[in-house]
């Protein structure tokens, strides 16, 4: 009988891009202009400026472009760094059960082994769309109980999909990509322990992009890795989860995999977004004024109670992390973007009032995202406001036009409006294009 590994490696191998339905390639076009755009601002950023020096300081010419930089090294280095730039801003992508992020692992390596295999837009295509699947299918394996244990889904699963769109980039047939895989399943880290006022939640997917084009490369070398990496007595399913559910890897095979994928239009984590719409929501209501507001009581399902409740942040870093923090500057500023999380506002005394008052209780709600909010205030008025589905969700969308919006905020102000133009014409019209490696120079800061 195959093993689960041996399953996943004949789908992934076999995927071609003729196969792949309409829905797929163009959710995976718009997670592409998404992450580039993610990835060129957050490679000036902190975090990314940090990851971007650490590359270079490797040495090295190679085949791999450091995304927002002007230097090219090699595919498993760049992939660290461009994974870290990306996750910079807390403003990337997220799965449907906001347990993780697709983009910054499977994306980081698919670009690096695509620039280095000298691949076209169509590889990628299928590269990225297969890197996504194996992600999510490691996720719903394991989860929530991987989670709830400490373990972090972006680069414990995200290793799985970062070695599946290399192995596609690098063309590994099935037996060597079932080596990927068991190799991948060695460097599957990642810690929950992430949250507070240093960059370590940045750091997560670095490993996870880099040990995926490791563990491809090593098995195109003849390497050989385990075949029972995940069902194994020692495998991953039984190391990371106590309530396994191993038939989602290999569920449905044979048939198309419905990939959705999910936007951020907030820069914070993404289940406090839900808070954030509650928030703007109460906001647009009238007679409300935040200076009378004496009481914000927050409900939230008990998946996600006991996280982002620090009221203190320190760095913007730990702020992007506060859901009493996301919600008072959304009610004093009517916004929450990269702008609202800023040192000024950290210091703001109005801000620092309105995230005091936040009161938490553990309810049954519709989804482990739900928030419901109640703010009263000194005049008498209370106003509430319950979230299910937060803007950017796939039942309240963010559209294609509102993704550009987004990317050219970020990518505009780092290379220019004019190159700008030009990455995002190609990413989303990336099966035309004949060489990655020219797609990705227009990331060069100007």
């Amino acid at each position: 009988m195959s093993t689960y590994a041996e399953k996943l490696a004949t789908r992934f191998t076999g995927l071609k891009y003729a196969a792949l339905p309409e829905n797929t390639t163009h959710g995976v076009k718009r997670l592409l202009l998404d992450y580039l755009g993610v990835a060129v601002g957050g490679s000036q950023h902190d975090s990314g400026e940090a990851a971007r020096a650490f590359a270079k300081h490797e040495g090295g010419k190679g085949p791999a472009r450091i995304i927002g930089d002007n230097a090219s090294v090699s595919m498993t280095t760049a992939a660290f760094a461009n994974a870290i730039s990306s996750h910079s801003l807390e403003l990337d992508d997220i799965d449907v059960l906001a347990l993780f992020h697709f983009s910054p692992p499977v994306y980081s390596s698919a670009l690096a082994a695509a620039e280095g295999s000298s691949a076209n837009g169509k590889d990628l295509i299928v590269a990225l769309a297969a890197g996504c699947e194996m992600m999510e299918r490691a996720s719903r394996a394991a989860n929530p109980s991987m989670r709830n244990r400490g373990f972090h889904t972006t680069p414990n699963a995200g290793v799985f999909g970062s070695t599946i769109a290399a192995a596609k980039m690098l063309k590994l047939n099935a037996a060597k990509t079932v080596s990927a895989l068991g190799m991948a399943g060695a460097q599957s880290a990642g810690l929950m322990e992430m949250y507070g006022p240093s960059m370590q939640k940045r750091f997560n997917p670095g490993p996870a992009a880099r040990s995926g084009i490791t563990s491809a490369l090593m098995a195109k070398l003849g390497f050989t890795g385990t075949a029972l990496v995940f069902e194994g007595e020692r495998g991953w399913l039984n190391a990371y989860s106590d309530q396994r559910k191993p038939h989602a890897l290999d569920e449905g095979l044979d048939g198309d995999y419905p990939l959705d994928i999910e936007f951020k239009p907030y820069s914070c984590a993404r289940p406090i977004h839900n808070a954030i719409d509650c928030a703007l929501e109460i906001r647009k209501q009238p007679g409300f004024d935040p200076k009378k507001v004496t009481s914000i009581d927050i409900e939230r399902h008990e998946d996600w109670s006991k996280y982002h409740r620090n009221a203190t942040p320190t760095t913007y870093h730990e702020a992007q992390v506060s859901l009493p923090f996301s919600v008072a500057v959304a009610m004093l500023e009517g916004k929450a973007l990269l702008k609202q999380y800023s040192d000024k506002n950290i210091r703001n005394a109005d801000v620092k009032r309105l995230s005091a008052l936040a009161r938490f209780e553990t309810v049954r709600l519709p989804r482990g995202v739900s928030v419901r909010i109640t703010v009263t205030q000194s005049d008498g008025m209370i106003y509430t406001s319950q979230v299910d589905y937060p803007k950017g969700s796939i039942q309240n969308s963010m559209s294609d036009d509102e993704l550009r919006v987004k990317f050219d905020s970020l990518a505009s102000p780092v290379i220019g409006a004019k190159k700008a133009t030009a990455l995002a014409d190609m990413a989303m019209n990336v099966e035309k294009v004949a060489s990655i490696s020219e797609m990705l120079k227009l990331t060069i800061v100007r």
